[in-house]
């Protein structure tokens, strides 16, 4: 991936360097399920004991040191700083097709925990987007774990995580997430759950939606690029997390979908560069 020399973002947010955090609403994240069955498999943890962390409260935010921008001279910092802002070019174009202007997400650096407007944000988590506050939040050492101990290198794998965040901000700017939250406590969890797997490949697919346009706009993609972000789609479905950390796979409960499903519908945004594409709530078939 030849991403040095673009634009960077200035909706980077440094706070490695600060700590605090407190209890609040929900957050999505695309690592919540996958270290929760990792802590079941490996250190019999059970999996609502983590995800509990991103339950309901009304605690108010704690006081947080002003953010300050990432160095330019942590290379970490400027690819992350890189994608997003190539994620800020491709929504705004696509926001201003429609006639609408694109509010960008800050995505926020961190080690260990920090506070968000959906509560106490924890490295643990993975990755996760916060409706609350329009923000994402990223301890970079989940890269590490991306390619330690999922099996997912690359640079575009880690592209493809930050897109999909990306993903769960659209969602909350055209509605989706707020019409998902609002079936909570009206229909079961195994309906929940199920709406929780749409919600998510929708993501992948507006993940795939940036790949898409951003190639066509930088054409920065090198070989075996998109084959990353594939695996990578493929290392974190349920199925396999599942059958990896207990040995058995409970469809029913599948808050992310398949390894299958996951790589369809990015290779379907990728595919089609079109957002109608993705509409994961009709599809008969995911």
């Amino acid at each position: 991936m030849r991403w040095e020399g673009n634009r960077q973002s200035d909706n980077v947010e440094d706070r490695r360097s600060a700590g605090g955090g407190f209890r609040g609403g929900r957050s999505i994240g695309i690592g919540t399920i996958i270290v929760a069955l990792i802590g079941w498999g490996v250190f019999g943890i059970n999996p609502l004991t983590t995800i509990g962390l991103l339950s309901d409260g009304s605690a108010p935010p704690a006081q947080q040191a002003p953010a300050q921008r990432p160095s330019g001279d942590d290379r970490q910092a400027v690819f992350v700083s890189t994608v997003l802002a190539s994620t800020e070019d491709v929504w705004a174009d696509l926001f201003q097709r429609g006639g609408a202007q694109y509010p960008m997400p800050k995505l926020v650096l961190f080690r260990g925990a920090t506070p968000t407007a959906c509560g106490t944000g924890q490295s643990a988590m993975g990755p996760f987007y916060c409706p609350g506050d329009h923000k994402v939040y990223l301890d970079l050492d989940f890269f590490d774990t991306m390619s330690r101990q999922l099996g997912a290198p690359g640079e575009f794998a880690r592209a493809y995580v930050i897109a999909h965040e990306v993903g769960h901000h659209i969602q909350t700017l055209v509605g989706t997430t707020a019409k998902v939250d609002g079936m909570r406590g009206r229909i079961s969890q195994r309906d929940q759950n199920a709406l929780s797997v749409r919600l998510e490949l929708q993501a992948d697919c507006y993940a795939g939606i940036w790949a898409h346009h951003s190639q066509q706009a930088k054409n920065w993609l090198e070989r075996g690029d998109i084959e990353s972000a594939v695996n990578a789609a493929e290392q974190i479905g349920d199925d396999k997390l599942q059958r990896e950390a207990t040995g058995t796979v409970r469809p029913d409960s599948f808050t992310h979908g398949s390894s299958a499903q996951r790589v369809r519908w990015f290779t379907q945004g990728f595919k089609t560069g079109n957002v109608q594409a993705c509409d994961t709530f009709k599809a008969q078939a995911l």
